[in-house]
């Protein structure tokens, strides 16, 4: 009697440790899986955020992290965020404006209940784990010569992770009981021959994540009981589509890295040759009639100014460079007001539109947005707490209008120039009005300071409405 009840308990003990042994690995391993999800995200974030950071395209910055946040564990729920930082630590973009707001200091903060690191202090990719089990991930979008330009940024609450111990421990408990009621004799037979392979197989599983795919593969064992056999062969084909994917990855990275290459090679090109030819001229023309000190003075003078022209294009080339097709609505402002509204509320800063269309728009969108969220964050920035800055977009057949005002220190001629001359251009928001008098001259527009006798700023941008804008700049 004793020895059946000594058995059945030993089997009912060994089934709620092996049962809570399988629940630890199966949560340890959900864990590993969905670090390991966010890590590959990070990269792929890392790669295609870089040529956007270095042309300080914050719309197509949102537009990646909204659409690549959207497939992360957990985004259903809004319990993962993720951000494009600047190399100081600041919100550029983030998949939730309203918690992630563009501007908005980050590293060396304490965000979400965890103290981030300073920006010095990232290196390579960094977690900070949170009291209730979230973590946030940190890692270095450097260039090509190892420059920090920025950071991928992605946080995930603590619930993301918890597993589901309710399924996990339910058909444990079922198999424990069944195999103290039916078992008790062959129980532990059966125990010791099946142990060992689904031991090996759960050591596989619980080091996915950490150990290469094909050595996983190879340790996996292959089992003549049909159940066992089954989850041999449904880990081989997880550890299989990783390999796929992994390589896919590899692939796209390395496409990316070639397409960035060859459009950048393919603009300096285009742009280089159109004052080489003057250049060449003035090179023949010094080489034949160098001994006159005129001839000489002036050759040398526009070899000069054709030099300065190819620096000047090759400074301005990254936001040059792109034309989107889908023209640009009346709700692309709404858009760019939605994306600025968490600063202006963190600033306390009144926000005032106003749109006024008399024909239908016709110029590229993403240039017009650009500029419309580089002048607005600049606006708000200058109007301080307190203050208003007002925005309007205009258009009819002949041009596309766009003023932003606001009332915090009153900007000169002088200064604005000083703000946006190529020199400064390392300057977050001189940057950003270079880029708006870039994108202005290229499509044959302007961009300056209007006329105001009162004490408030307004920044006016205007560029032709019509189709055919790359060939006017091309032309140009």
């Amino acid at each position: 009697m004793q020895i059946p009840l000594g058995l059945a308990v030993a089997v009912v003990l060994s089934a709620l440790l092996v049962s809570a042994v399988a629940a630890q690995i199966s949560a340890r391993s959900a864990r590993l899986e969905i670090v390991a999800t966010v890590k590959q995200a990070m990269v792929l974030l890392a790669a295609q955020a870089r040529p956007l950071l270095v042309a300080d395209d914050t719309w197509r910055t949102y537009t990646l992290l909204r659409n690549t946040a959207a497939l992360l564990p957990g985004a259903d729920l809004a319990q993962t965020r993720a951000a494009i930082l600047d190399a100081d630590g600041r919100f550029v973009a983030g998949s939730d404006p309203a918690r992630l707001a563009t501007g908005q200091p980050a590293l060396g903060r304490t965000i979400n209940g965890k103290k981030l690191p300073a920006p010095a202090d990232v290196r390579s990719q960094t977690s900070v784990e949170g009291s209730d089990g979230g973590v946030s991930m940190i890692d270095p979008i450097q260039s090509e010569d190892g420059q920090v330009l920025g950071f991928v940024y992605v946080d995930v609450d603590g619930p993301v992770f918890k597993p589901d111990w309710a399924a996990v421990a339910t058909p444990a408990l079922i198999g424990a009981l069944l195999a103290a009621v039916v078992l008790v004799p062959a129980g532990w037979w059966v125990g010791e021959h099946m142990a060992r392979p689904v031991a090996r197989i759960a050591n596989c599983i619980a080091r996915i994540g950490r150990t290469d795919a094909a050595l996983l593969k190879a340790e996996l064992p292959v089992e003549t009981d049909p159940e066992l056999n089954r989850i041999s062969e449904a880990v081989h084909r997880l550890l299989s589509e990783m390999e796929v994917r992994q390589a896919a990855e590899q692939r796209a990275l390395s496409a990316e890295r070639l397409a960035a290459v060859g459009r950048i090679t393919a603009a300096v090109a285009h742009e280089i040759n159109n004052p080489l030819a003057g250049l060449l001229t003035a090179a023949q023309t010094l080489r034949l009639h160098g001994g006159s000190e005129h001839t000489r003075l002036r050759s040398v003078d526009l070899i000069d100014r054709g030099l300065r022209q190819i620096q000047t294009m090759t400074a301005a080339l990254l936001p040059q460079a792109r034309i989107e097709d889908r023209p640009l609505e009346p709700g692309d402002l709404e858009d760019v007001l939605t994306l600025v509204q968490p600063e202006a509320i963190r600033l306390q800063v009144r926000l005032h539109s106003d749109l006024e269309v008399t024909s239908a728009f016709r110029a590229p969108s993403a240039m017009v947005r650009q500029v419309m969220l580089n002048l607005l964050l600049n606006a708000i920035k200058a109007a301080g707490d307190g203050g208003a800055v007002h925005i309007s977009l205009s258009g009819n057949e002949h041009r596309i209008h766009l003023a932003v005002r606001n009332t915090g220190a009153k900007l000169t001629p002088v200064m604005l120039e000083a703000r946006i001359a190529t020199e400064r251009t390392n300057d977050p928001d001189g940057f950003g009005l270079w880029i708006c008098r870039e994108i202005a001259v290229r499509f044959g527009g302007e961009f300056d300071l209007a006329d105001s006798s009162t004490s408030a700023t307004e920044l006016q941008f205007w560029i032709p409405n019509h189709d055919a804008h790359e060939q006017v700049a091309v032309a140009g």
